[in-house]
């Protein structure tokens, strides 16, 4: 499985951006994906989760009710939509899969909140 991010950027607080994480090779089996970020000096933390078998989703308590993550199986992308950003949440947002014992990350893409 390999996996791109994409949809970053640079916006003003309040604004909205979509991310996009596009996945290929083996992605029937993909049991799970995810979204996380990292912000500089800081761990890489969880943002949001969904499973592949109900699309189950789980986020951070500092996401709830502003992002929502999804994914269309037709097109095999998982996206994360962010809106009423906050300085925050500024940080590189990473995507994963998990496909058994393999987890698998994608490259990053930078988002940046300014107040």
């Amino acid at each position: 499985v390999q996996l791109v991010e994409s949809g970053g950027g640079l916006v003003q607080a309040g604004a909205s951006l979509r991310l996009s994480c596009a996945a290929s090779g083996s992605t029937f089996s993909i049991d799970a994906m995810g979204w996380y970020r990292q912000a500089p000096g800081k761990q890489r933390e969880l943002v949001a989760h969904i499973t592949n078998g109900d699309s189950s989703t789980l986020y951070a308590n500092s996401v709830k009710g502003r992002f929502t993550i999804s994914r269309d199986n037709a097109k095999n992308t998982m996206y994360l939509q962010m809106n009423n950003l906050e300085p925050d949440d500024t940080a590189v947002y990473y995507c994963n899969a998990v496909a058994g014992l393999t987890v698998v990350w994608g490259q990053g893409t930078q988002v940046t909140v300014s107040s």
